[in-house]
C-alpha cells in the first residue's frame, strides 16, 4: 500500500514538510561520503527556511499543551492505561520544555554563523558552491568524514526540540483517524466533513498495484479525490472505474 496524507490546515502543511526534511537529514547523517554530506547541508538550510516562520514555535508550543490537556481529561477513564497515559503525556512535558526553553528563534545559532550562511547563500545557486567561489567549503569537504560528521551532528542538534515536537505531534493526530475502506465511484470522491469536528489530515492507503495516483483537495467542510492513473510514459489520466481505498480523518 502507498500512503498519501493531504493537510487540511495550513499548520500541519508546516509540520508535514518539516518531518519530511528531517528524515531526509537522518538519512544522510550517518553516510560518510562528502557528496552526502552536501546534501544533508542542504536539507539543514531548508529546515531554517521552513522554520523561520515567526510563529512557528508558538504553533508547536500551543499544539503540544493542547494535547496535554485532552489527555489529562481521560484520567480515571476506566478504559485507558494510565500507565501509557502517564508515558505520552511525559513525552509531550519533554518537548515541550525542550522546545520553549530555546533562546530566540528555531534555528538562530546556525542563522549566527558566518560561515554557514555564506554556504547557505550560495547554495541556492546553481554550481553555487564550486571551489572557486566558496575554497573553505570545499577544504571542508576534504576533511576526514568523521570530523564532517561530527559538525553536522552538533549544527543538527540545534534544530532537535524542533524535530521531536513535529514528530510526536503528528504521531498523534496520525493516531486519532481510524481507516474506513471507502468506494470510489468512477475514479471520484466528494465527502462532506462532520460538523462539530476540526479535521487537519487526510490519509488515503492505495494498493501499489493499481498504479494509480490521488490528486486530493480540501478544507474544513469537504475533501475531494480524483484517481489518475499513470501510465509507463507517467503520463496522468482520469479512470473511470469503481476502486476500494482505505480513507482515514485525523481531527
Amino acid at each position: 500500500m502507498i500512503l498519501y496524507e493531504f493537510p487540511l490546515q495550513e499548520r500541519i502543511r508546516t509540520y508535514l514538510r518539516l518531518e519530511h526534511l528531517f528524515i531526509h537529514l537522518q538519512q544522510l547523517l550517518p553516510r560518510v561520503d562528502a557528496m552526502d554530506h552536501h546534501f544533508a547541508l542542504a536539507t539543514l538550510f531548508e529546515i531554517l527556511e521552513v522554520s523561520m516562520r515567526s510563529d512557528l514555535k508558538s504553533d508547536l508550543l500551543k499544539d503540544l499543551d493542547k494535547q496535554k490537556h485532552i489527555l489529562d481529561s481521560y484520567r480515571g477513564n476506566p478504559a485507558i492505561a494510565e500507565s501509557v497515559l502517564d508515558d505520552v503525556v511525559g513525552q509531550i512535558d519533554q518537548c515541550f520544555e525542550a522546545l520553549n526553553i530555546l533562546p530566540g528563534k528555531i534555528g538562530q545559532p546556525l542563522t549566527e554563523n558566518e560561515w554557514l550562511m555564506a554556504i547557505r547563500s550560495r547554495i541556492v545557486i546553481p554550481g553555487g558552491t564550486c571551489g572557486f567561489d566558496l575554497p573553505s567549503y570545499h577544504a571542508w569537504q576534504h576533511k576526514p568524514s568523521a570530523v564532517r560528521q561530527a559538525q553536522l551532528h552538533q549544527w543538527s542538534l540545534t534544530l532537535a526540540p524542533l524535530a521531536g515536537a513535529v514528530h510526536l505531534l503528528l504521531k498523534l493526530l496520525r493516531d486519532s483517524g481510524a481507516p474506513q475502506k471507502v468506494i470510489v465511484n468512477s475514479g471520484q470522491l466528494q465527502q462532506s466533513l462532520p460538523q462539530g469536528r476540526t479535521f487537519l489530515l487526510l490519509r488515503l492507503a492505495i494498493d501499489e498495484a493499481l498504479e494509480m495516483v490521488p490528486e486530493i483537495s480540501g478544507n474544513r467542510l469537504m475533501v475531494s479525490v480524483r484517481l489518475m492513473h499513470q501510465g509507463e510514459d507517467n503520463r496522468l489520466q482520469a479512470i473511470t472505474e469503481d476502486v476500494s481505498l482505505e480513507l482515514a480523518l485525523c481531527a
